[in-house]
């Protein structure tokens, strides 16, 4: 068995990082952008009037009064200049015009025909947004998975289209005689795929493609025929049939078909049997059968896959800390990620592990929002204790 950290290193390893893609900005919400996208505009790209008013020169004082020549509206400029004793009437985003120096708000102003009066109580602001204040031609938004406001800044950026990383395509095995998909009628000796549904979900928020294939029954021949389905695709995740029994065929038949295998059993709980290395050009992962021994897995593993193909320089899952409400006991020799609750406390949250923590009880893992980091070889941990946590 090896450590979690070198399996974790090793399954980086057969990961890298997809070619990029041209695609239309309106369809690069949730996509990787794996280089800096470049302004090639200033923004604003004129000053620009913050609020409704009048746009006059030089300083201001109450009691003044202007003649009004002209009229700017956003997309709608005034073409002459502003000199003293004048006003342009102007609107929210209108260019402001040449000789303006501030933008009087239309509240601080009385207006009788083409005259205005400035008023006792003026707003000490210019009301003016300076070119270039939001960002200048040629400013970078660096790599990053694009969020709904990223959209917005590319498209003010005037980019029309954004070079990110293709999908991978994820290719999900469900493997062995005792299941059935969701709505079928099972035997009494069979139960229901569930786990395979957690994992496209899991692949397809960071981004992949997912392709859901038929179960493999536990027979050399269907196992080939279905692993020959996943032609083509960048990870291959079998699940189930990656342990050692007279049944668990993935390991052989993937061998036979020209597996490289990178590793198999880690040193973990809930997971051990788990099968990672490359099948002709794919990397592939195999995941052990017990609904809750795969889907922690995938958060382990097949996550930072996806990430790794997709570009991003820190795919791994990001820890934080809590501190026990109550005594654990030694984990022994294997790494125990404990399904459990967080609670709300001043500082640092609260965190309790579930008293069972069988790898088949789906319904706790829907319960827990975090898995506690036991340590290897940790001894009893007190209440009190800090320890670290996954977010679920």
């Amino acid at each position: 068995m090896i450590s979690v950290e070198e399996a974790t290193a090793r399954v980086l390893g057969l990961c890298a990082a997809l070619d990029p893609e041209d695609v239309p900005l309106a369809r690069a919400a949730g996509r990787m952008m794996p280089a800096p996208a470049l302004a090639v505009r200033d923004q604003p790209p004129f000053d620009a009037s913050a609020m409704d008013g009048y746009a006059v020169a030089g300083d201001v004082a109450p009691g003044m009064a202007f003649r009004v020549i002209g009229m700017a509206a956003a997309g709608h400029v005034f073409a002459g200049r502003v000199g003293p004793g004048e006003a342009v009437r102007i609107f929210t985003g209108a260019p402001v015009p040449d000789g303006a120096t501030r933008v009087v708000i239309q509240e601080d102003v009385t207006a009788e025909g083409d005259r205005i009066t400035l008023g006792d109580r003026l707003d000490a602001s210019t009301n003016i947004r300076a070119r270039g204040q939001d960002f200048r031609a040629g400013d970078a938004l660096p790599p990053r998975r694009l969020r709904p406001a990223d959209l917005a800044l590319l498209a003010a950026m005037n980019i029309g289209s954004v070079a990110v990383t293709r999908r991978p395509v994820v290719a999900v095995i469900p493997t062995g005689d005792e299941l059935v998909m969701p709505g079928e009628a099972p035997r009494a000796d069979q139960i229901v795929a569930s786990n395979v549904f957690a994992l496209k979900a899991m692949a397809e928020a960071e981004g992949a493609e997912v392709r859901l294939l038929p179960i493999a029954r536990d027979t050399e021949a269907d196992l080939r025929v279905v692993l020959g389905l996943a032609a083509g695709a960048d990870l291959v995740v079998t699940v189930g049939g990656a342990s050692v029994g007279d049944h668990d065929l993935v390991g052989r038949v993937a061998g036979e078909m020209g597996l490289e295998r990178s590793f198999y059993k880690i040193a973990m709980r809930p997971g051990k049997p788990l099968m990672a290395g490359r099948l002709n050009g794919a990397a592939m992962l195999g995941l052990p059968g017990n609904p809750v021994s795969a889907i922690v897995c995938g958060h382990l593993f097949m996550v930072p896959m996806i990430r790794a193909m997709l570009g991003q320089a820190d795919p791994l899952p990001r820890t934080a800390r809590a501190r026990l409400a109550e005594a654990v006991g030694p984990t022994g020799p294997r790494t125990h990620y404990m399904r459990a609750k967080l609670a709300p406390a001043e500082g640092l949250p609260g965190i309790a592990p579930f008293v069972s923590q069988d790898s088949a009880l789906l319904r706790i893992l829907t319960e827990s929002d975090a898995l506690l980091i036991r340590p290897a070889g940790d001894g009893p941990r007190a209440a009190g204790d800090v320890v670290d946590y996954l977010p679920l």
